[in-house]
C-alpha cells in the first residue's frame, strides 16, 4: 500500500468539512432540560412506588420493638425486646445475641418505665428481679 500526500490531505479536508462546530440554540438547551425532567420524574415516580408498595407489606420489624436496655459494659447490653405478645430479655455484645429470658402473659414488664426517687428505672428493677428468680429456679 502506498499512500500519498496529496490524498491524505484531501481526506483531511473532507472530514473536517463534515464536522463543522455547530452552535448551540436556546432550542438545543430546552430539549435538553426538557429530557432531564423527563428523566428525574421517572425517577422520583419509581421512588414513590417503591415507598407505596413497601408499605403494603408490614415486615417483620413492625411487629418488634426495643422498650429499653441497660448497658453492663463497655460493649455489653442487656435490652428488652417485645416480640407480638411476647417479651425477650436479650443480652447484646459484638458479634453475639443471646436470648436471657422470654417473659409471656403477667409476667411481662410494664411497657411505661417510671423512674423512681433513686434515678433507677422500673426496667432495671423488675430485670434484676427477673434474673433473681431465674437463678433460683437454675439452682
Amino acid at each position: 500500500m502506498v499512500f500519498s500526500i496529496p490524498g491524505l490531505a484531501a481526506e483531511n479536508s473532507q472530514a473536517a468539512s463534515h464536522l463543522k462546530a455547530r452552535i448551540v440554540e436556546p432550542a438545543d438547551l430546552l430539549q435538553w432540560g426538557v429530557g432531564m425532567l423527563v428523566v428525574l420524574a421517572m425517577f422520583f415516580a419509581c421512588v414513590w412506588a417503591m415507598r407505596k408498595l413497601t408499605a403494603l407489606t408490614p415486615g417483620p420489624a413492625a411487629k418488634m420493638r426495643v422498650l429499653g436496655g441497660i448497658s453492663v459494659g463497655m460493649r455489653e447490653r442487656i435490652v428488652l425486646v417485645e416480640v407480638g405478645k411476647k417479651q425477650l430479655v436479650v443480652g447484646v455484645a459484638p458479634g453475639r445475641i443471646e436470648t436471657l429470658l422470654v417473659l409471656e402473659g403477667d409476667d411481662c414488664l410494664a411497657q411505661q418505665q417510671s423512674r423512681d426517687s433513686d434515678g433507677s428505672s422500673a426496667f432495671a428493677q423488675k430485670l434484676m428481679q427477673a434474673m433473681k428468680g431465674a437463678g433460683r429456679s437454675d439452682a
